[in-house]
């Protein structure tokens, strides 16, 4: 087999070559716009998931106190209960979001273990003094003195965070030997979840467990054998006879958009709807729903959707959506720029754990799927699950803010307003934050290494690490001005773009050229 220099197969490079010279359509010219776009803006990912967290935080205090101001004047005689409630919720949520973005993603191991370990001893203790039986027909709730705790949210997002570092570690491809504890932790908690009666919950978790094992890398065979036991589960709960396959009947006949029952088993679904069908294009306006007021149960936490459907119409649901959607291309990203395997798999995994959710949420108050209960994230009044949900995302602020690129620009540059605002102390590198590491891999022998011959393309040299960094200034900035030299895809050669500074007048000083430290103190700036 002829290999070529990069060491592929000529083959291989023979396909990659004629791809390459092949017209690229108006989406992928776009697409790669885009690319281009975020790629040059290091910090847009910690800017983003930022930026979507506060705004569904501000909408969800927004829609909850609009969604419960009727029931709050009819059990407690002020309209503010429930939202001041919310309020408070959102601020030590917000507080547990900046305590995360503060503390080292080194912490995460130890932590992590001792939060999971917390929440398995609640998903005990809430089988035999759990709440809500009598209510939702799910005992899943603690009370703590006036605060009411629901240890499965809790156990969701922290198994999420250790699954994943457990994935991390035993590499990206694991068997079932070596994946021992990764399922007897999922598995458990999943039967403890199952045993409070709360379904729709346990799903949720047994989709997180789905999701971390396919990032790992799981083959094909055991994805399926999980997903064919979940089927089978979903089959008998509908045979059952229990009141859980009222809710199948109920969600098949909102597919084919008719209700046999709609002041029994069908009451709160079909209510649902004609929200969303009184809210047409642009809403009856906020504040103006006529739903709240007792015709929809439940509507500040399962069904506050519909509230904001018939509110702010079709444009505010596509909003809330948007949202969602941000989150997960945003988070992702992030995931796919991780510094390490680790910080890869807990920012792929929280992601999926909230924007699942909120999909799941939406998608029964639509009619897609059967009524579950779960709450849509960081817009439904909660309390212990808007606190949690909240840290969480602040994790994946934080592994956003750890990416190499965000690193780079941070150390050149300085730090954004918001981390200044709130002394969030300048990232470290992966590599420079486990001394121990670094100083075992200095003291290995180094290979030698044949210094590489220069290849010219089309009357371009090739820059390599040292030379570009020493030409442009750092690895960031470094590497748009590489992309606009020689392209970004190695094994053949591409028209290099124009540059656009051509032309223009140039300061006359290197100092001037560099932008300075908005973090620094003004004295030193100023030499």
């Amino acid at each position: 087999m002829t290999v070529t220099r990069d060491g592929h197969p000529a083959a291989r490079t023979a396909r990659r070559n004629d791809r390459a010279q092949r017209p690229v359509s108006r989406l992928g010219a776009a697409s790669r716009r885009v690319e281009d776009f975020l790629d040059a803006r290091p910090l847009i990912d910690y800017t983003m998931i930022r930026s979507v967290v506060f705004v569904l935080a501000g909408l969800g205090l927004v829609m909850v106190l609009s969604s419960s101001m009727a029931m709050s004047y009819f059990e407690a005689a002020s309209p503010w209960k429930t939202a001041a409630r919310q309020g408070l919720m959102v601020v030590m949520g917000l507080v547990a979001f900046l305590a995360a973005l503060q503390m080292p993603l080194r912490w995460l191991r130890s932590i992590s273990a001792v939060m999971l370990l917390v929440s398995y001893v609640l998903l005990v203790l809430v089988l035999p003094f759990g709440t809500g039986g009598d209510e939702v027909g799910s005992q899943s709730w603690l009370a703590l003195g006036p605060l009411r705790v629901q240890p499965s949210e809790i156990a969701r997002l922290t198994f999420a965070i250790w699954g994943a570092q457990e994935v991390a570690r035993k590499g990206i491809r694991f068997k079932w030997d070596s994946g021992a504890a990764f399922y007897l932790v999922g598995i458990g908690g999943f039967l403890l979840i199952a045993a409070q009666k709360d379904m729709g919950m346990a799903l949720s978790f047994a989709l997180i467990m789905g999701l971390i094992m396919f990032f790992a890398g799981v083959t094909r065979t055991v994805l399926l054998s999980f997903g064919l036991i979940g089927v089978g589960l979903l089959l008998f709960t509908f045979l059952s006879g229990s009141f859980r396959s009222d809710r199948f009947h109920v969600y098949f006949d909102a597919l084919f958009g008719k209700f046999d029952d709609t002041r029994g088993i069908a009451f709160q679904s079909h209510q649902g709807f004609l929200s969303l069908a009184d809210g047409g294009l642009f809403g009856v306006g906020l504040g103006q729903s006529r739903a709240k007021w007792f015709y929809l149960p439940e509507a500040k936490n399962d069904f506050i959707f519909a509230i904001i459907g018939e509110e702010l119409g079709l444009w505010g649901g596509a909003l809330v959506i948007g949202l969602f959607a941000a989150l997960g291309y945003f988070g992702l990203r992030a995931a796919r720029r991780a510094a390490t395997q680790e910080q890869r798999m807990i920012a792929a995994s929280l992601t999926a754990a909230v924007v699942v959710q909120a999909l799941i949420n939406i998608s029964y108050v639509v009619g897609l799927l059967p009524v579950t209960g779960i709450q849509l994230p960081m817009i439904s009044a909660g309390g212990s699950s808007a606190v949690v949900t909240f840290g969480a995302m602040g994790v994946l602020a934080s592994i956003a803010r750890h990416e190499p690129d965000a690193v780079s620009a941070m150390q050149n540059y300085g730090r954004p307003r918001f981390d200044r605002v709130f002394r969030i102390p300048e990232p470290q590198p992966a590599v420079a934050a486990q001394p121990e590491r670094r100083a075992r891999a200095a003291a290995a022998p180094q290979p030698e290494r044949r210094p590489h011959k220069q290849r010219v393309m089309r009357g371009r040299r090739v820059v390599h690490a040292s030379e570009r960094e020493a030409r442009f200034g750092t690895p960031v900035t470094a590497r748009g001005e590489r992309t606009r030299q020689v392209g970004r895809t190695p094994g053949h050669a591409r028209v290099a773009r124009p540059d656009r500074t051509a032309g223009r007048k140039q300061a006359s000083s290197p100092r001037s050229r560099q932008r300075p430290r908005y973090d620094e103190p003004r004295n030193r700036r100023a030499g």
